[in-house]
């Protein structure tokens, strides 16, 4: 390519990098309030958050045409498609993460007007910090293409899956305890498997900055330490 034409692409590929900084910092903003209106039993929040969802799809949209036109037309090779196959990878999971965000809000939604035990409200924000910092923390190793720090995000998704499996059985016992609980519970319990679930797409956005970086996939096996399917099976959210 003559030297306007690689100035232009490399101009065009830091496009793509910042509308994934946009997107992670949006899938970030709308997790955190989500988990908010939650706290808070805020209603109006809440669908300020289903709404804003609308425009992590939209950036999405927008990162696909980017990359279907440059593919077509710089017809790129080797490291460079890499890099626009990995920003398609890691721009679907970040809309997955705005959708689960947006579940978190319909809960909270649902049960606006309800109390919630202070115990498991606790460790609902303890699943929702950690998942922030994890995603915060792979979208940090995919700017500075840091294939070591995507695999410690990797490495710790057992910490949400442990969190998950305590959270799961607690909200299992306050509705054994009292049927009234159910709903509630129910909700919650959704709730928390949408965060464990943001969780599992931070991972797959750290094996995607690890192939970026090195050209391999992470070869072993992925942590798991969900336990819940062995206890009872729940439909999850579309």
């Amino acid at each position: 390519m003559r030297e306007h034409t690689v100035k232009a692409f490399e101009q065009e590929l830091l496009l793509l990098d910042k509308r994934i900084t946009q997107m992670g910092g949006l899938a970030e903003q709308q997790l955190g309030r989500a988990f908010e209106a939650l706290e808070r039993r805020d209603p109006k929040l809440a669908a300020e958050i289903v709404a804003g969802d609308a425009l992590i799809d939209q950036l999405e949209r927008d990162l696909q045409d980017q990359s279907i036109v440059m593919i077509a037309k710089r017809q790129p090779l080797a490291d460079d498609l890499r890099h626009i196959m990995t920003v398609l990878k890691i721009a679907g999971d970040l809309e997955r993460i705005g959708d689960l965000a947006k579940n978190i809000a319909k809960r909270a939604l649902a049960i606006s007007g309800e109390n919630h035990p202070k115990p498991l409200m606790t460790g609902l924000k303890n699943m929702t910090e950690l998942a922030l910092r994890q995603l915060k923390d792979v979208l940090d190793a995919y700017s500075e293409r840091q294939a070591d720090k995507a695999l410690a995000v990797w490495r710790a998704d057992e910490q949400i899956d442990a969190m998950y499996n305590s959270l799961f059985r607690e909200l299992l016992t306050y509705m054994m305890e009292d049927p009234r609980n159910i709903g509630l519970c129910t909700h919650l319990l959704f709730g928390a498997k949408n965060i464990e679930r943001i969780g599992d797409h931070t991972t797959n956005i750290a094996e995607n900055v690890h192939f970026l970086v090195h050209g391999q996939p992470v070869t072993d096996a992925r942590p798991k330490s969900d336990e819940t399917s062995s206890t009872l099976i729940t439909a999850e959210e579309p």
